[in-house]
């Protein structure tokens, strides 16, 4: 599998860990991380800055972005602030900031953004992830005016839901690289 665009991946609270779904399409692939500051207590602001720092050195419309976790909320904040058209973004297991159950050490990361993106954007959400109920990853996919795809019981896609290298992630990647 070969991929077209310049692919981003930014991962979510924490990093992606070696057996994450993200770092090895990252290691497979070689597509490029963005690096955040600080990882544990992130700041939106800083997040927002790093992804357009980082989109800034390539043609935005040959730009895929691939979030997990909370960098699906930095995208649509970044998106908000900069306005700029890529040619799309994969936004997986989206956290909702504003739940009872998200982890405290955050700043700026509420609430999540209920606004259109100027770009094409596939979300992927599980049924039963820790982080998202299912009807506010469906109310997230559609402020967005993503398409929504939902994989069942799938956790938070990530290693401790058993996603290691996801093939069936990049086929749906693969979509918006067309």
């Amino acid at each position: 599998m070969q991929f077209n665009s310049t692919i981003l991946i930014i991962p979510g609270l924490g990093n992606s860990g070696p057996q994450h779904w993200q770092s090895i399409w990252e290691n497979k692939f070689n597509f490029t991380r963005v690096e955040q500051k600080e990882w544990e207590t992130p700041v939106c602001a800083d997040w927002i800055e790093a992804i357009n720092n980082e989109v800034s050195k390539h043609d935005p419309a040959n730009v895929i972005l691939v979030g997990h976790s909370l960098a699906c909320s930095t995208i649509a904040y970044w998106a908000q602030k900069f306005n700029i058209k890529i040619k799309g973004a994969l936004l997986v297991g989206p956290s909702d900031t504003e739940a009872d159950t998200y982890p405290p050490g955050t700043t700026g990361f509420k609430p999540v953004p209920l606004v259109k993106l100027p770009f094409k954007t596939i979300v992927v959400a599980s049924t039963n992830d820790f982080y998202v109920k299912f009807d506010r990853a469906e109310l997230f996919a559609d402020s967005w005016g993503s398409e929504l795809i939902n994989i069942g019981d799938a956790g938070h896609i990530n290693v401790s839901s058993g996603f290691g290298e996801w093939d069936e992630g990049l086929e749906i990647l693969k979509e918006l690289d067309k």
